[in-house]
């Protein structure tokens, strides 16, 4: 019987699905929150996970992984019993994880690693930017940094000292431009999303960033002379408000329906500094395509029922 097992944070943020084949594995775990009740893992259901030699050996690292990291809650679903939900989610081989925030699934890994599968868990962790920091952001959107393909993304001229990735960071690490103001950046995305508006923070000195052009999805890369010259699909003027910790810079929401890519050229700061520093961006949309929560069907009693 192929089953389905799940990781989801507390404020129901993350969420993993496991998949492994048993000889009668009926359990169906949700959180609480969503009016079920909530259910540890336990031995009983490993001794029910014979018919799968991978799924059985990672079993005891899944297990410890949920004691490991509080801030996600991991749970197991029969896919026999839930074949909608396995067909929904395409699941063809075992074990599979598929990782969602916010209701909406961002990755996904296959295979009895145990290793590559924390690497994986902690990679989603570190870029959750927590449900506190989504305070401001507009119901029925996400802070879209874990669909941010770092290995796709590229900046021209920042500075050795003070590169790209650490504006991807909130600490106090910042991206700075190297032989003048002006910085031209890529951001991949690992799959289609829908952009609704941006964070761009920088510092009061007067090197944040002020006059900003903005493409999508360019069949390749640009250079400076070329981001000069071509019209973007939008223009920003950055105010000292703008690119405050709290700021959000509202985007053309049309324009932005379905966004592989995005270049960000940065003309100028708000001092004309000799050199330019982002302190943090992160965009805020939603996935092109997002799954429906509402399609994982309890199978097994009613709420409120042990099982």
């Amino acid at each position: 019987m192929d089953s389905l097992g799940v990781l989801w944070n507390q404020d129901v943020q993350n969420v993993c699905f496991y998949g492994c084949v048993s000889g009668s594995w009926k359990m169906l775990l949700f959180p609480s929150d969503l009016g079920i009740e909530l259910l540890p893992l336990t031995q009983d259901c490993e001794r029910r996970n014979l018919g799968c030699g991978p799924c059985l050996r990672i079993a005891p690292a899944f297990s410890s992984m949920s004691n490991k990291y509080p801030q996600a809650v991991f749970l197991e679903v029969d896919v026999h019993q839930c074949q909608g939900t396995a067909a929904t989610n395409n699941i063809s081989a075992t074990p599979t994880f598929l990782f969602f925030r916010n209701k909406v699934r961002i990755d996904q890994y296959q295979g009895a690693d145990a290793v590559g599968l924390e690497e994986k868990i902690k990679q989603h962790l570190e870029n959750d930017p927590g449900s506190n920091e989504d305070a401001d952001i507009p119901k029925g959107y996400m802070d879209l940094m874990p669909f941010i393909n770092k290995a796709g993304c590229e900046c021209l001229n920042e500075s050795d000292e003070h590169g790209f990735d650490n504006c991807l960071r909130k600490d106090m690490t910042f991206l700075e431009s190297d032989c003048d103001e002006q910085l031209l950046i890529t951001v991949a995305f690992n799959q289609p999303v829908k952009l609704y508006s941006m964070k761009f923070q920088g510092p009061d000195n007067g090197q944040g960033p002020k006059y900003v052009k903005i493409f999508i999805n360019l069949p390749r890369s640009m250079d400076f002379e070329e981001a000069e010259r071509s019209e973007p699909t939008q223009a920003l003027e950055l105010t000292e408000d703008d690119i405050k910790e709290d700021g959000i810079v509202p985007l053309r929401y049309v324009k932005f329906q379905n966004v592989n890519s995005v270049t960000i050229f940065v003309q100028s700061n708000q001092g004309e500094e000799e050199t330019t520093r982002i302190s943090y961006f992160t965009f805020i949309g939603t996935p092109v395509q997002a799954t429906n929560m509402n399609d994982f069907k309890r199978v097994v009693g009613k709420k409120g029922e042990s099982h």
